[in-house]
């Protein structure tokens, strides 16, 4: 018998959920509350509940006694020790996306980089982080390894949370799309190296600042 592909009720919630965590719309040490969640998603509470253990279960979140579940605070080791994995499955997934990105995808880059500039000028850190991960999924899918892209997601989610606190300082801000803007040019060029090295040098930037927010 053939399995159902289409996603459930509950996948949906879990990816909806995930994907906030990914792009920092809970903050550290936020407890979420099910009724509350369900409410905001329109749905009922047993797919919310179901989710929030299955990403308890990834990491992304922490079940509290009595409590339900909080998103995690992240210590400066474990905060380095993330960084340094990110560094080295995003760079391996930029260099190989760069050689093997269609030019429709390179002309996307471009735009979502100009996206993250006009949001860095209007202070929006919502549509920063939503054009940020847009960016880097686009980036890393056209490596064409679903396992890559797997594993970077997964290191995503345990680090989303804090990405809020990018805009706290305003002169750091002003900085962010550096990187962004040096990936499109390599791009250009399908220089694969210095599209992963304009990414470690991004998640290095903001990782410098983001450390001193962990406990």
């Amino acid at each position: 018998m053939q399995e159902n592909s289409f996603p459930t009720l509950q996948d949906k919630t879990y990816q909806t959920l995930r994907q906030w965590l990914t792009v920092g719309r809970f903050l550290p040490g936020e407890r979420l509350k099910i009724r509350q969640v369900a409410e905001e998603l329109g749905v009922s509470i047993m797919p919310v509940r179901a989710a929030l253990q299955r990403l308890a279960a990834e990491g992304g979140l922490v079940n509290i006694p009595n409590c339900g579940v909080m998103v995690p605070k992240l210590k400066r080791a474990q905060f380095d020790d993330i960084l340094q994995t990110r560094i080295l499955l995003e760079g391996q997934a930029a260099e190989l996306g760069a050689y093997r990105m269609s030019d429709a995808d390179r002309i996307k880059m471009a735009a979502l980089s100009d996206q993250m500039a006009a949001a860095i000028n209007a202070n929006d850190i919502k549509a920063y982080l939503e054009a940020n991960e847009e960016f880097h999924v686009t980036l890393y899918r056209a490596s064409g390894s679903p396992l890559l892209m797997e594993l970077i997601e997964t290191v995503w989610l345990k680090v989303g949370p804090i990405s809020n606190q990018l805009f706290e300082n305003a002169r750091f801000a002003k900085k962010l799309n550096d990187a962004h803007e040096d990936v499109v040019h390599a791009l250009v060029r399908q220089d694969g190296m210095a599209v992963r090295l304009a990414i470690e040098q991004d998640m290095f930037y903001a990782g410098q600042y983001l450390k001193t927010s962990c406990t």
